[in-house]
């Protein structure tokens, strides 16, 4: 029985300590302000809005063959043109990434057979290849006469573009500053009316980013004898949302 006794005893005492350590630790994560004091919790965002520099783009080319190798061998083909456009374009190797390649087979519409009944096993009748890049253009005045050269070497799939600012920190720390200064002066119209002021910032934590408009589609099976594709980047806007404690005192 003692022993009994004494493992309980000890897994009391390791109960309580477990218990203290966890009062601690939330006694830790609690805002430290002085006693008196008020703690204001504040919500606010900032924006920053700029002209993009970047644009990204899909671009690739779907066909169809026969066999699996044949639609593979059309389709190799035409993304050698769609490769050597875009490098004739002056865009980057690096700013050229395969982001898809699919090859899938073409099923025929089931008929009736002799008996009357719908054949259960569909019947391929061919084959669909399709194979796809991104693109990252950084010359935004030659977006679309580089669309239009890459239809005219055989792309029929060209999806985007999303509009981007490539190096975005000026552009986040000018939404950070506003968010900043809006949470400030809410936090002093806040102590004004409650009859209190504004002593110091106590914690600051971030949410948010980049936020791009909304991507434009492009679908072009063949070049005609017309104007270039007309694209228009726009403003792209960087948002910041800041949630800011401050304490306040008499």
């Amino acid at each position: 029985m003692k022993t009994v006794k004494t493992l309980i005893a000890a897994g009391a005492i390791a109960f309580a300590g477990l218990a203290s350590g966890n009062a601690m630790a939330q006694t830790q994560l609690a805002p430290a302000i002085a006693a008196g004091s008020t703690l204001l919790s504040i919500s606010a965002d900032g924006k920053s809005t700029r002209a993009p520099d970047l644009a990204v783009f899909s671009s690739g080319v779907t066909t169809q063959g026969k066999t699996a190798g044949e639609a593979m061998r059309n389709n190799a083909a035409a993304m050698t043109r769609v490769f050597a456009a875009l490098k004739q374009a002056g865009i980057a190797d690096k700013d050229v990434q395969t982001s898809t390649i699919n090859l899938n087979p073409i099923y025929g519409q089931q008929v009736p057979d002799s008996s009357g009944q719908v054949m259960r096993e569909p019947r391929i009748v061919g084959y669909q290849a399709n194979n796809t890049v991104t693109v990252r253009q950084r010359d935004l005045k030659t977006l679309g006469p580089v669309i239009d050269a890459l239809v005219s070497a055989g792309a029929n799939n060209v999806n985007g573009p999303t509009f981007q600012i490539d190096a975005a920190d000026a552009a986040m720390d000018e939404a950070r500053t506003a968010a900043v200064a809006k949470a400030r002066a809410r936090a002093q119209l806040y102590a004004k009316a409650a009859g209190l002021r504004v002593v110091r910032i106590v914690s600051i934590s971030e949410s948010g980013g980049y936020s791009p408009p909304v991507p434009m589609m492009y679908a072009k099976a063949a070049m005609a004898d017309s104007a270039a594709t007309p694209v228009a980047p726009g403003q792209v806007e960087t948002s910041v949302d800041v949630a800011v404690q401050f304490e306040l005192a008499p």
